[in-house]
């Protein structure tokens, strides 16, 4: 009952500084109510309207009677030797979704979903193997970063759309979360410190093209012809390789933003000398950056990971070929560190176990 009266109500953490300022004016205040309102929601993190102490009484009334804010629980926290904290969080309708927080020396890093399951269904990805349930709204997705920051008590600089979902596929919602986080009046997380990653969904990234943000932009490519990234892509039928490194060129002429693409060494399918020359060869003159990544293991997956030496072996070949090209540091290798891993395990132990569906466990 509880969740369907939230339902109808309006999340006002969902809301852009333009649109909450015009909502504040439809219910008849100032409009210099809005920003106050959304500093409390975006910089101070606040979860209940009550703690707004600098709005009256009556507007606070009002806002718990129509409005909620964006809370998610946390429903699982598991820490790496590392320092990498992974959270199962649960939201106001039951669904959960996962974050990560890492640790690097030039700061913090937050990854976050975009979606509950994803409906990509790429093969290696623990994330796809139950399916899209929802999108998540902007609100939603801004909590993820607030909720690791306030579990964690330190900063977040960087932000990276590479968890549960493809952020293209909920382009609206994605777009508004980018306009929350980089406002001054919220966290303000420059666009040059965000990394959003998709499949290569076309259209989304001509959109973005058109929106000249200063983001970087991530693509899934993973294999550098049409028959092994099909096998491995399911989206790569809709949009092959003809389609999406042409886009991928329009928008590095459109944005002057260099592209950067993923690459995951899956043993025996896209890590031979072969397939480093075809990749060179199909990126040749973006001067874009390949980041290898050495795959975690998924079960009910088939394939597995190449050793290091042969990740090495390719990053060199990539190099002599005159691709610029790193291998990803790997984090959280020791807590269920595949992108919607601990989710699924999760769902599992709930068939089990229903009566523990509000624990919390830390796994350190």
């Amino acid at each position: 009952m509880e969740q369907t009266r939230n339902a109808q109500k309006l999340c006002l953490s969902d809301l852009t500084l333009p649109k909450l300022t015009d909502y504040i004016q439809s219910i008849g205040q100032p409009a210099f109510r809005a920003k106050q309102i959304f500093k409390w929601l975006h910089q101070k993190q606040v979860t209940d309207f009550s703690a707004m102490t600098d709005q009256p009484k009556n507007l606070i009334a009002r806002l718990e009677q129509d409005c909620t804010i964006a809370a998610p629980v946390i429903r699982r926290r598991q820490q790496s030797k590392d320092g990498t904290v992974k959270y199962l969080l649960q939201l106001a309708d039951g669904n959960c979704i996962e974050t990560v927080l890492m640790r690097y020396h030039y700061g913090n890093t937050v990854c976050v979903s975009t979606q509950v399951g994803c409906a990509m269904g790429c093969r290696f990805c623990a994330s796809t193997q139950a399916g899209r349930v929802r999108d998540l709204t902007p609100g939603e997705i801004a909590s993820e970063i607030y909720t690791a920051r306030k579990d964690t008590g330190e900063r977040v600089s960087h932000v990276v759309l590479m968890g549960i979902g493809e952020p293209l596929h909920n382009f609206d919602n994605v777009m508004d979360f980018l306009e929350l986080i980089s406002c001054p009046e919220g966290i303000n997380i420059g666009m040059r410190n965000i990394s959003l990653s998709t499949c290569g969904l076309v259209p989304g990234i001509e959109k973005l093209a058109r929106r000249h943000l200063q983001l970087t932009l991530s693509v899934s490519l993973h294999a550098p012809n049409n028959q092994v990234r099909s096998s491995m892509m399911p989206v790569n039928d809709a949009f092959p390789l003809e389609k999406l490194i042409p886009a991928c060129r329009s928008y590095q002429k459109e944005t002057g933003r260099r592209i950067s693409f993923e690459y995951s060494m899956v043993k025996g399918v896209n890590d031979s000398p072969r397939m480093a020359r075809e990749l060179a060869d199909l990126i040749r003159g973006m001067g874009a950056h390949v980041n290898l990544i050495p795959i975690n293991p998924v079960d009910g997956s088939p394939y597995s990971a190449t050793d290091e030496a042969n990740v090495r072996r390719f990053q060199k070949m990539l190099e002599d070929l005159g691709v610029n090209a790193t291998v990803r540091r790997r984090l959280g290798t020791d807590i269920s560190a595949a992108c919607g891993q601990l989710r699924r395990e999760d769902a599992g132990q709930q068939k089990k176990q229903p009566d523990q569906s509000g624990e919390r466990t830390n796994a350190q």
